[in-house]
């Protein structure tokens, strides 16, 4: 798998840049008319590809919220922009980006947004181990004040989930921010680190199942300092798990020292992986500024929506590879993701 997705290769190579734009010159029309149409059309399925029910469980659309279908051969890519100076990118079109699937330029480009208004689905997943006793109301107070600003619309949910030598779910999916604060409330520290089998859990038993027709926006909001001990699953079977739920993970680190130790570069890898991104506040006062990047974040992506070339519902992991020609700006997304089965 290539770590290196975020980083994108200087423009100033004309046969790369021809030939992906040359692979993609069959896809670009379609979504440019697209982009063309009214918001409310472009967020209608795509015409050739028939909407697929919604699973059982699923939780209901937002009345009034644009409601996109993806076929079982579409892939939803949410990705985030920014300059060198961290900014977020929010008036890119998509020209200015190429994109191989599984080392292939797609067949086709179905639709591209730009921060798309989609329902967000945020799990918070606290580490509640001993080493984090002194810090641990900080951290409550932080996640509190995160979910009462990003849980703006009807359809949004979040769920609440502590971790130290086993996982427990304080809160399950809601919206209801008095039982989420309560969740968060009921989390009382003590015991090892079992990192690696919270995320596992979490994408499993809470992530994977938020899946249906209409794409949401998935993240994991870990607050830990990384130092797992007692894991049964190891960190890439995490990872795995994180594709398959198509989840990004984003990372608070809770090692105040200057020096970044081995926690620190595991949370580095679950963001990265995943296409999230990892924070270092300098203090367990400044722990809200990082869930304020991340809000800022959430509200600041992009969607693609596509057909990728020779396509097989085979369960196989396929790479993602999203190049911005302006080498000025890193792209930020998933490295893949696993084909459904038929």
């Amino acid at each position: 798998m290539n770590n290196q997705l975020s980083k994108p290769q200087p423009s100033s190579d004309p046969l790369l840049r021809r030939l992906l734009s040359v692979a993609l010159a069959a896809a670009l029309p379609c979504a440019a008319a697209l982009a063309q149409q009214p918001a409310q059309n472009a967020a209608a399925p795509p015409a050739p590809h028939a909407a697929q029910p919604a699973q059982p469980g699923a939780a209901p659309a937002d009345v009034g919220t644009p409601t996109l279908r993806i076929p079982v051969n579409e892939v939803s890519l949410i990705f985030t922009v920014t300059d060198r100076h961290g900014h977020y990118i929010s008036n890119l079109n998509q020209s200015d980006f190429a994109l191989l699937d599984d080392q292939k330029a797609p067949e086709r480009v179905n639709s591209f947004h730009q921060q798309i208004n989609l329902p967000l689905r945020v799990g918070i997943v606290i580490d509640s181990s001993s080493s984090i006793r002194s810090r641990f109301q900080f951290e409550q107070q932080s996640a509190v004040e995160f979910l009462l600003d990003v849980l703006k619309a009807r359809s949004d949910r979040a769920f609440v989930m502590d971790f130290a030598e086993t996982s427990t779910v304080d809160q399950d999916w809601t919206n209801n921010m008095d039982a989420l604060e309560n969740g968060i409330n009921r989390v009382h520290p003590g015991g090892g680190t079992a990192l690696f089998d919270a995320v596992y859990t979490a994408c499993r038993d809470k992530l994977l199942t938020e899946r249906g027709p209409e794409p949401v926006r998935k993240a994991i909001i870990v607050i830990s300092d990384g130092n797992d001990i007692v894991s049964r699953v190891y960190l890439p079977e995490a990872i795995k798990e994180c594709e398959r739920a198509e989840t990004i993970i984003y990372a608070i680190s809770t090692n105040w020292t200057p020096s970044r130790g081995p926690g620190d570069k595991i949370m580095q890898e679950l963001a990265e992986e995943t296409g999230g991104e990892v924070f270092f506040p300098p203090s367990v006062e400044e722990m809200a500024a990082s869930f304020k990047n991340i809000e800022e974040e959430l509200r600041s992506q992009y969607a693609l929506v596509y057909t990728p070339a020779d396509f097989k519902a085979d369960g196989s992991f396929r790479t993602i590879y999203l190049y911005c020609y302006d080498r000025h700006y890193t792209v930020r997304a998933r490295t893949g993701y696993f084909a459904p089965r038929e």
